[in-house]
């Protein structure tokens, strides 16, 4: 009788599972994204800083803005293949992202998952909050805490020394689910937040100062039944 308990829930949880994994970058062009890059609309000569180069999309890092997923998504697993290519420095990962430029007039509202180098993993509150565990030792005072310009915005992640030497491809792995965002660099455990503001809004990529190749980009769409079961793993 165990057993056969056993192998329903089992089978319940495969049926629960979308397992499916979507390329959200098709490896030719930028289809499924729109740019959105402040410069691009004021100076005619300014480049498109994020182009297609040997199979992989590459964010140049200037000018600077974001690239943004034309549809919205709620409840996924994305897994990011990066690296940076020459001097090592800044990029993100957006999710939840909805009101275009609404911080520094370039920003869109969103929670970004940092790729700067030596902190990949970092939670970066943009016009959006999120709690996490060990809030003061991570952010700092409470009183200064914020989701707007001069407030502490930045939450920082559990550990160091989870990056790969540059040049070498890292593995992000961000889940959201139900306002939750998980958060991994090559497999190495790096954040965890929750309630955030949003539960749903568009991916977007950074534009940030340093040139970052992708050759993965693929999401996979989670179920109330499978993150119950990853949650009795953890």
């Amino acid at each position: 009788m165990t057993k056969l308990f056993y192998l329903v829930i089992f089978c319940i949880v495969l049926v629960g599972c979308n397992t499916k994994s979507t390329s959200l970058f098709n490896g030719k062009n930028l289809e499924g994204w729109h740019v959105d890059v402040p410069e691009m609309g004021t100076i005619p000569s300014t480049i498109n800083p994020f182009i297609v180069r040997d199979g992989h999309l590459v964010s140049l890092g200037t000018p600077r803005g974001h690239l943004i997923t034309n549809k919205e998504y709620k409840n996924y697993r994305l897994n990011i293949d990066y690296r940076f290519v020459g001097t090592p420095g800044n990029c993100g990962i957006l999710v939840y992202a909805s009101t275009p430029r609404a911080l520094y007039k370039m920003f869109p509202k969103s929670i970004e998952v940092q790729m700067e180098h030596e902190n990949a993993g970092d939670f970066w509150c943009i016009q959006m909050d999120i709690a996490t565990e060990n809030m003061l030792e991570r952010r700092g005072p409470k009183e200064d805490w914020g989701i707007v310009e001069g407030k502490l915005r930045r939450i920082k992640n559990l550990t160091d020394e989870s990056e790969n030497p540059v040049g070498e491809w890292n593995t992000m792995v961000i889940e959201c689910f139900e306002g939750e965002i998980k958060v991994w660099v090559n497999d190495d455990f790096v954040n965890h937040g929750y309630n955030a503001e949003e539960t749903i809004g568009q991916i977007a990529i950074q534009a940030e100062g340093s040139e970052v190749e992708f050759r993965k980009i693929a999401l996979t769409p989670i179920s109330a039944i499978s993150e119950s079961k990853n949650k009795d793993l953890e």
